[in-house]
């Protein structure tokens, strides 16, 4: 085929149709949409077979940028639609997850890898810097693959875990990075000292929290102030934005990962003009680039140098998932009660170290690198590869069975999309209430409760079902309703109600 830009183009929609198809008749067998894209990527590549397209793609620095742009939307979006008043409760639990517990995987796997190499002389031989490396590379959870995986299955989680997960694996990246960073900024002898990676990992951990909170709130005010003429325009000041407060951080040394993540959770829990729609756009953006990271990343693979590390990587994904990972989580978790956090909630929380786009594209660093080995940075390359795909089918397809078995399921009702047909939430603020037996409310008719006028009940989940209530409807054990309300002090008054 000749590669004109039509060619091109008429491919990239041919692609894009059969990540989503492949993906979606994936889903119905529990298999993560994700590992599909990245599969019809490995497919369109140079090894693919001869009756498929075959795209040569052999350019790590160009996936590098495109895994970079694509992650920007990624963590942004998960930011945008993460609910705070859900996460401050698990605040410190995920910190100690998304540095402790990276710093652990890392140092944990990297010796593994060194060892594993030393006692069989028939698996990949690293150095102890090379090793540290590879799990460096490997050290987080990804946002992509928790992102999608948690939301896409409507997986409710008991004890605020649903939301510990995803601000774990929207925060931890900046920790890989800068380990990842490190170890080869060591490799290829750089004269940086072990205080000055130290310092350096505090900076871009402050400025990118910081430009990421300023960026959120300055998004907010921009948003509500600025009049434009088409409001399409809105999405493009958004992404504005969102590119800005990483390249702004990176500009001054910050983290520009954690800074994009932050100006997302920090805009998505204050209220600003187009809400809703900002929403469901960056929602459908993530998944295309999703969809194009992971297609990317497929077609750098060549099937013909993973057949030799097939025992390699099983061996050492498996060591991750029941090793490396529930050690990490554990001794992260050791300080916090466990009645706060149960056994089976940590692990549950082990369980969850979804591997995915984030360790790929950090496996590109080395490719790129000078005065770095090609032959070992391809092998760390190719074990990535084999490490995210193991996790993504051994972990990825059980969450929801590992969620039950442990007993910290719950269900889960989409709201939000219900109300969106007819919440101005640029003016109302909304809160989800479960009624407990003990309440006084309980058997007790709307009308009956005088509300605030400002506050209506707009919504009753009951039994798996959906209600819309008028003054009459009665108030039972266990409804789980939704209030709505004009304003922040309006609805903490009419909380009290329910307490």
């Amino acid at each position: 085929m000749i590669w004109s830009t039509e060619n091109l183009i008429l491919v990239s929609a041919i692609l894009l149709f059969l990540s989503i198809v492949a993906g979606k008749t994936g889903y119905k067998f529990g298999i993560p949409t994700l590992l599909f894209f990245m599969f019809v990527g490995i497919l369109a590549g140079s090894e693919g077979p001869s009756w498929f397209l075959r795209i040569s793609f052999d350019n790590p620095r160009t996936a590098q940028f495109i895994g970079t742009v694509a992650l920007n939307f990624i963590l942004f979006t998960g930011g945008l639609s993460t609910n705070w008043q859900e996460t401050r409760p698990v605040f410190w639990q995920g910190l100690s997850l998304a540095t402790i517990g990276v710093i652990l995987t890392a140092a944990i796997s990297g010796i593994f890898f060194y060892y594993l190499g030393v006692v069989f002389p028939a698996m990949p031989q690293f150095t102890i810097l090379q090793s540290l490396l590879l799990g460096s590379i490997v050290s987080s959870t990804d946002a992509a693959a928790v992102f999608s995986v948690l939301r896409s299955k409507k997986l409710g989680l008991s004890n605020n875990l649903r939301p510990m997960l995803e601000f774990e694996s929207g925060s931890n990246d900046p920790m890989a990075y800068i380990l990842t960073i490190s170890c080869l900024s060591l490799f290829v002898g750089s004269s940086t000292g072990y205080t000055q990676i130290l310092a350096s990992f505090f900076k871009q951990l402050i400025l990118g929290l910081g430009i990421g909170f300023v960026w959120g709130r300055f998004a907010k005010h921009l948003l509500n102030i600025i009049k434009l003429d088409y409001e399409g325009l809105y999405f493009v000041l958004v992404i504005s934005i969102m590119l800005s407060s990483f390249g702004i951080a990176n500009l001054i040394d910050g983290n520009g990962f954690l800074s994009v993540y932050i100006t997302g959770l920090t805009l998505g829990n204050l209220n600003f003009l187009h809400r809703t729609n900002i929403l469901k756009v960056f929602d459908g953006l993530s998944w295309l680039m999703q969809i194009v990271l992971f297609l990317i990343l497929g077609l750098l693979v060549l099937p013909s140098q993973l057949v030799p590390l097939i025992g390699a990587g099983v061996i050492i994904s498996l060591f991750m998932i029941f090793f490396a990972r529930p050690i990490a989580v554990f001794f992260s978790l050791l300080f916090f009660k466990i009645k706060k956090m149960a056994i089976n909630d940590r692990l549950f929380v082990s369980w969850v170290g979804l591997k995915g786009a984030v360790p790929i594209v950090f496996a590109t660093y080395p490719l790129v690198a000078e005065n770095f080995d090609s032959d070992v940075s391809q092998m760390i390359f190719n074990l990535v590869i084999f490490i995210s795909g193991i996790s993504l089918i051994v972990q990825g397809t059980t969450i929801p069975i590992v969620a039950k078995f442990l007993k910290v399921d719950q269900p889960i009702d989409d709201v939000e999309g219900i109300l969106d047909k007819f919440v101005d939430d640029e003016k109302t603020e909304m809160k989800e209430v479960k009624i407990h037996g003990n309440s006084f409310v309980v058997n007790k008719a709307l009308h009956e409760l005088n509300l605030p006028k400002s506050v209506i009940v707009a919504l009753i989940s009951r039994d798996g079902r959906f209600i819309i209530p008028d003054g009459s409807a009665v108030l039972q054990k266990s409804d789980r309703i939704t209030l709505l309300a004009e304003d922040k002090d309006s609805l903490r008054e009419a909380l009290k109600f329910f307490e």
